[in-house]
């Protein structure tokens, strides 16, 4: 909402050393989001005056259209001689009335004015046009041409208002009454403690039998409207300067006096208007819901396909107005036009005024349904006051009679469904409990009424709320408005008393220690969005019974291409590896711990909790049944080199053993044994997915899966060549896990280590083969590692021969050697025994 603050004061007596920057620090301090103040005509310097165009000569021997212009300026050059000029433009004649700028001007941009000789001839000054005076879009792109009874040599900088301050104020979706002069002067007069000139008291004649019929179908979507009539208006009349400056500056294009008026009540009183040509309405206005299918047509030309919720005024023929949106192209006000036989100037002299009130959910739905975004929707979906319709409307009639010498009719139509003021009862100290400030009944009391509010009573407090804030809706939406006119500034800044607790839960040590782990390892910590979208799932190629593909949809999303919350943490790591790669980082390894949202279907439609106390058990209890499952859940991702090459030696691309590996770094920070076995499961490499398991509450458990991603999901999400990944369910390995994990313990007593080489079938995983022979060792066995894998024809078709390093120690003794291959030998055979290993070599 941009502010002139010429026209600010009109409503408020503001001091007359008050600038726009200190009104924007009053404003923002009362609690609205004043963004900008821009200076107009700061740059400007005159003499810029009215000049009368006398003659024109065009001047034909250039390659474009060039006229040599003389220009009566009065006495404002010092001589009272017509000023000669040299002007491109085309859209005045003889006889205009322009505005000049005279050498010794500064325009906006630094552009210096000057008598200098061009094509020919001496020109000694400008005539402006609106561009060239930073005044907005007026529509004409062309030279100012000037009502005609302007005074010659008038100060153009006064004439045009080319001078003031303009407040952009970013309004809040809950203060909708902040989007017309009214609302803002409310405020500012508030904020300087001054009386405010309400621009709606406006002495309204009552409803009477004789006002422009109307029929309302439908009173939940339209619950006020309000029709007057004005008749014998001038075709020709056009809006003054003071007007069409105030829609510029406001950022709205002057069209035709009487969409102008319209437009300036708008921005005035907040309340949208519609101006019907009367003659081309058939019968009564009505208002309903349209039919599926039915067809209309915008006033910007769009034949648009209505929709069942779509709400429409009608007259006998059908829609002829979008409510709430826009108006209809088959009575839009008609421009004046000279009938070329008769010589009579035909246009609009009958227009039916309306002044209506919408359901703000129904406009807004049928703005978005069209893409039809525009100033009126704009303040219906944010609530407009109903009682100012009828203000509205008069303040518009006595405009069009003002300015276009019309006649009102004495008919006013006015309907309205009945409706009662609303109330809310506040304890009288509860905005001291909001705010930690002990502020006192008077003051409360005080703000209320500044605000607009009725207030009755004395500890419990009944406080009816103004029609023009539909936002008050609870007694902590007063206790807002107190807090923000006292000053937010004002509020202490005071720490909060925790009780004395543990300190972090084991959820939270966990997921600190795994952050740690995975980053001293190498990976880079990526925080992502937590949406995805069904394309994504597509490409990693889950089936479509997948539960990763059972989402909860968002009401608003922030994109259309991602309107559900994320059920798998890969989509966001692996989009982050995408990008960094494309910006020539290619070595890359990431991680991410965080929520996933996993609903399943049964969860009951939540019920909205009060504000007026505190929910009970059982509401939170079932607020919180509503919630889908968010498991915490930890994933990597890796491309391009795990290790770079250098003088220490060659280096080695990330794979899919460093995706596993990550996965044991896990498991170990919270304690736990994985087993790890050969899986397929998307998206991963049908070949190269390893499947996680942990003993859970007594049962082994699926955890998680890491490897190499599948080529086809690579190659669809962008990604590099052998891109490989884990996830991890960190809420599981918690339950799996003792509790803390333990620091490595020093034995006193010397290892004793034992090496075996087992030749088994190639199908048979070396994670099965260590599985036994860990086992079969039993307590004396401290560690064991895979330190080499070798197959050739020598150890026959389809076998392998894995090596391992056992090694084994006592906490209370020194092994002896025979203890050490009794171990040994009992790890072989049961390893011989269930996955048929063989000693090699023997």
């Amino acid at each position: 909402m941009r502010v002139p603050l010429s026209w600010l004061r009109e409503y408020v007596d503001l001091p007359a050393t008050e600038t726009g920057r200190d009104v924007q620090a009053k404003l923002i301090s009362a609690g609205l989001e004043v963004e900008t103040v821009e200076q107009l005509g700061a740059d400007l310097k005159g003499p810029l005056v009215v000049g009368q165009v006398l003659t024109i000569e065009e001047l034909t021997e250039f390659k474009k259209p060039i006229r040599y212009c003389t220009v009566d300026v009065g006495h404002a050059n010092g001589t009272g001689e017509p000023q000669e000029i040299i002007c491109g433009a085309r859209n005045f004649k003889e006889g205009d009335k322009v505005v000049v700028a005279l050498p010794g001007a500064v325009l906006p941009g630094d552009f210096q004015i000057a008598e200098r000789k061009t094509y020919g001839r001496m020109s000694r000054g400008m005539i402006c046009s609106s561009d060239e005076l930073n005044m907005g879009d007026d529509g004409s792109k062309g030279i100012i041409v000037l009502p005609p009874e302007t005074e010659i040599g008038k100060d153009a900088v006064e004439l045009l208002e080319l001078v003031d301050e303009v407040l952009d104020i970013a309004v809040t979706p809950d203060r909708g009454y902040c989007l017309s002069l009214r609302g803002i002067a409310r405020e500012a007069a508030t904020a300087y403690g001054l009386p405010l000139r309400d621009p709606a008291l406006l002495d309204v004649p009552a409803p009477n039998a004789h006002g422009y019929p109307v029929k309302i179908s439908d009173p939940h979507g339209c619950d006020r409207f309000t029709a007057r009539t004005v008749s014998g208006l001038d075709p020709e009349a056009r809006s003054p300067i003071w007007l069409q400056r105030r829609l510029q500056k406001a950022g709205m294009r002057p069209i035709s006096l009487a969409v102008d008026i319209t437009n300036y009540v708008m921005l005035e009183l907040g309340q949208p208007l519609h101006a019907y040509d009367r003659h081309r309405v058939q019968g009564a206005i009505g208002v309903r819901r349209a039919e599926q299918g039915e067809k209309f047509t915008t006033l910007d030309g769009v034949k648009r396909v209505l929709d069942a919720e779509d709400l429409v005024i009608t007259d006998d023929r059908g829609p002829i107005g979008l409510a709430g949106v826009m108006g209809g192209a088959n009575t839009e006000i008609a421009d004046s036009v000279t009938d070329p036989e008769t010589g009579e100037i035909q246009g609009t002299t009958e227009v039916v005024i309306e002044a209506a009130h919408f359901d703000a959910i129904s406009i807004a739905r049928t703005a978005r349904r069209h893409k039809l975004s525009s100033e009126a929707s704009r303040r219906f979906e944010r609530g407009v006051d109903p009682a100012a319709a009828a203000a509205a409307a008069q303040r518009t009639v006595d405009l069009l009679v003002l300015l276009a010498g019309g006649t009102a009719d004495a008919g006013v139509t006015e309907v309205a469904a009945p409706s009662a003021p609303r109330t809310i009862t506040i304890p009288a100290n509860h905005p001291d409990k909001v705010a930690g400030v002990d502020y006192g009944r008077e003051t409360v009391v005080r703000r209320l009424q500044e605000v607009g509010c009725d207030v009755y009573g004395q500890d419990e407090l009944v406080v009816t709320v103004p029609s023009w804030r539909p936002d008050l809706t609870d007694p902590n939406d007063l206790a807002e408005e107190v807090v923000r006119l006292e000053g937010y500034e004002n509020l202490p800044s005071t720490l909060p008393k925790p009780p004395a607790g543990l300190g972090l839960t084991a959820r939270q040590r966990l997921h600190s220690r795994v952050g740690r782990a995975l980053a001293g390892a190498g990976y880079v910590e990526a925080l992502n969005y937590p949406f995805i979208g069904d394309a994504v799932l597509d490409q990693l190629m889950l089936p479509a019974d997948d539960a990763r593909r059972r989402t909860v949809k968002l009401v608003n999303p922030l994109s259309d291409e991602e309107p559900a919350l994320r059920t798998t943490l890969l989509p966001g790591l692996l989009g982050a590896l995408r990008r960094n790669d494309g910006r020539g980082s290619h070595d890359l390894a990431l991680f991410e711990t965080g929520l996933v949202f996993r609903p399943t279907g049964d969860e009951p439609v939540p019920v909205r909790l009060p504000v007026d106390r505190r929910p009970t058990d059982e509401e939170i209890a079932g607020l919180n049944a509503a919630l889908p499952k968010q498991p915490r859940r930890v994933a990597v991702v890796l491309a391009g080199a795990r290790e770079q090459a250098g003088w220490w030696g060659k280096g080695y691309p990330a794979g899919w053993a460093d995706a596993v590996e990550a996965a044991r770094v896990v498991a170990r920070e919270a304690g736990v044994r994985l087993d790890i076995r050969a899986d397929q499961h998307e998206p991963w490499h049908p070949g190269r997915c390893a499947a996680l398991y942990a003993t859970v509450d007594g049962e082994e458990t699926l955890v998680g899966h890491a490897g190499e991603l599948h080529p086809r999901v690579v190659k669809s999400l962008g990604l590099p060549e052998r891109t490989s990944a884990m996830e991890m369910d960190l809420d599981l390995l918690q339950r799996a896990s003792d509790g803390l994990p333990q620091g490595p313990r020093i034995s006193s007593f010397p290892v004793a280590t034992q090496d075996v080489a087992l030749v088994v079938d190639r199908s048979v995983p070396a994670a099965e083969v260590e599985k036994t022979l860990r086992e079969g060792a039993g307590e004396l066995l401290e560690s064991i590692r895979l330190f080499d894998v070798y197959e050739s024809e020598q150890l026959g078709a389809d076998k392998k021969s894995l090596a391992y390093a056992l090694r084994f120690r006592a906490a209370d003794r020194t092994l002896t050697v025979e203890e050490a291959s009794a171990a040994r030998d009992a790890a072989v055979a049961l390893a011989a025994e269930r996955t048929g290993a063989v000693l090699r070599g023997a």
